[in-house]
């Protein structure tokens, strides 16, 4: 597989996403869905912690990849929901770090949503992986 970042403006790079991430030769994607701070029975963990729910999320989704036979390096798109965009905004350094040390190269969406399926979770992080 062959992965090509594009970013034709760095303001994006702060924040560990791209513009754009193409893919030549891979074999396989994989669409994961949304992860949340949720313990196996779907329980909201870490309620008002915004990092704390990413960190937790990021686990989830780690290991949906694992499950698939993939790892963070095989993501090139996430998608991020929060119910509080200004706190992510001021939590990015504390929350991009997850990913970026594990090597994502990815391309993303930050959106602001009114609620998730619990109201005590803040993230959601929806992901595209390519093998």
């Amino acid at each position: 597989m062959d992965r090509t970042t594009h970013n034709p403006t760095e303001w994006l790079t702060h924040f560990g996403v791209n513009h754009a991430v193409e893919v030549k030769g891979g074999e396989r994607t994989l669409y994961l869905s949304g992860q949340t701070a949720s313990d196996p029975d779907g329980n909201a963990m870490h309620p008002g912690d915004l990092v704390a729910q990413y960190e937790a999320a990021w686990g989830n989704l780690l290991d949906a990849l694992k499950s698939a036979g993939m790892d963070a390096t095989n993501l090139v798109r996430l998608n991020f929901y929060t119910t509080d965009v200004p706190q992510f905004m001021e939590k990015a350094e504390h929350i991009v770090k997850w990913h970026v040390g594990a090597g994502a190269q990815v391309c993303s969406t930050l959106l602001g949503v009114k609620e998730l399926y619990d109201p005590a979770l803040m993230i959601e992080i929806e992901a595209t992986a390519v093998g």
